[in-house]
């Protein structure tokens, strides 16, 4: 048992247990509606450290706010420096979304390019204190690279299940990193149900978010750096997109722990961004219904998932912070690749992006203020999905080795 942790508490029935090895979710739920979240002593997170101490800390990780994560501080860590990521202010964006206060969180720059190693990095280090060899997952691309990644670090076996349409430059990563990589022909429900079964065949340590309560708190980091990078005033919005559900979960885990801890004042409004090619919990949301599954067709790989596996937390954490969901198609994700590059000298993938593209239009409708302090979290690096990247610029221009054909093609270019 970790010092500041109390134990296990359902979402669904409010059941408590111990947060023991192998509890993942609720024994009367079940796995289907039983997602835990794991609760802290925050007397005991204050009596570790206090806000001074970490804004003094040394430590430019995720791990500079150990007293609020599940682990024990003797437990072996990858060598990897997995957060503090920087929190931009673009002035060209800002200026072209007419928002004086606009921040960008680029997750893009974790040590796989993504938010989610701040989730794998807690799955790999719980693996070790319950003493498992291998970590296995389902993914549609990020947090299969990210496991791989941080479990190479670790010195553990890695087996990832992604879909067939997960991009190539992911595959990549996963196969750089000696995971044991199973494509399976089908759609990503389809991918995480068969890593479930094996998962529970072989006995690997599951690091799927949505099952296993600890990798929330992982994700639940960058909501504190932002917290912290803003000198603790904390933001009017954070706007971010959503797949599984986990990652925004997690962003509203973190604002609420700081604020029950007596870190923050107040807490921000959340808003959730999905396309408009697969938008199950967006539509839930505006119609104030259960969720239905959707088809997954949208360019935003990481972002493409019909049967959500945390519905629950995510639309739980938008209502709770009196926020809000948009859906916006992938001709606004591949704008909005092109503007962020092109105003901020920020690279993001598709779903890395969709955050943004979400915000232009909740600021046309009037939701979000062009005065409030805006946070748009870029959950992705654009070289995951070069394909993508070319579809919303195009091709170089082409010329001969000629003086005379460059000018002629110049010409042609009236922005150079």
């Amino acid at each position: 048992m970790v010092k500041n942790v109390l134990g296990l508490r359902c979402i669904k029935c409010h059941k408590e247990v111990p947060a023991e090895a192998g509890t993942y979710t609720c024994p009367s739920c079940g796995s289907k509606g039983g997602i835990m979240d794991v609760e802290y002593d925050y007397q005991a997170i204050n009596r570790m450290t206090t806000r001074e101490q970490v804004t003094k800390s040394r430590d430019y990780s995720m791990f500079r706010y150990l007293s609020f994560l599940p682990i024990r501080p003797e437990s072996a860590r990858p060598h990897l420096s997995v957060g503090w990521s920087p929190l931009y202010k673009p002035q060209g964006l800002g200026k072209s979304l007419g928002m004086s206060n606009l921040y960008i969180k680029d997750d893009g720059q974790n040590p796989t390019a993504s938010l989610k190693d701040r989730a794998s990095i807690i799955a790999v280090i719980k693996a070790g204190e319950e003493k498992a060899p291998t970590v296995a997952c389902s993914s549609t691309g990020n947090a299969a690279s990210s496991l791989a990644g941080n479990a190479a670090a670790m010195g553990l076996k890695s087996v990832i299940f992604v879909p067939s349409r997960a991009p190539q430059g992911k595959i990549a990563q996963l196969q750089i990193f000696g995971a044991t990589v199973i494509s399976v022909q089908g759609s990503y429900d389809d991918t995480f149900r068969l890593s479930a079964e094996a998962i529970d065949h072989f006995g690997w340590y599951n690091r799927n978010a949505a099952i296993n309560p600890y990798l929330v708190e992982g994700k639940k980091t960058v909501a504190l750096e932002i917290a912290e990078q803003l000198n603790w005033d904390v933001p009017d919005w954070v706007i971010l997109s959503v797949g599984d559900g986990c990652t925004i979960a997690g962003v509203w885990k973190g604002f609420r722990d700081l604020y029950q801890a007596g870190w923050i004042e107040r807490l921000p409004k959340i808003a959730g961004v999905q396309s408009t090619g697969c938008c199950p919990l967006v539509d839930a949301f505006l119609e104030d219904r259960p969720w239905q599954p959707k088809e997954e067709n949208t360019i935003a790989d990481s972002i493409a998932v019909g049967v959500p596996r945390n519905p629950d937390k995510a639309l739980k954490a938008v209502r709770e912070s009196g926020g809000t969901m948009v859906a916006v198609s992938d001709e606004a994700i591949l704008a909005a690749m092109r503007e962020l590059g092109r105003s901020s000298g920020i690279f993001g993938e598709p779903a890395g992006v969709a955050g943004t593209a979400g915000l232009k239009v909740l600021v046309a409708k009037g939701i979000i203020g062009a005065n409030e302090k805006v946070v748009a979290i870029v959950t992705g690096n654009g070289l995951k999905d070069i394909q993508n990247a070319i579809k919303a610029v195009g091709e170089p221009t082409k010329v001969e080795p000629s003086l005379k054909e460059l000018l002629l093609k110049l010409d042609e270019r009236p922005e150079v």
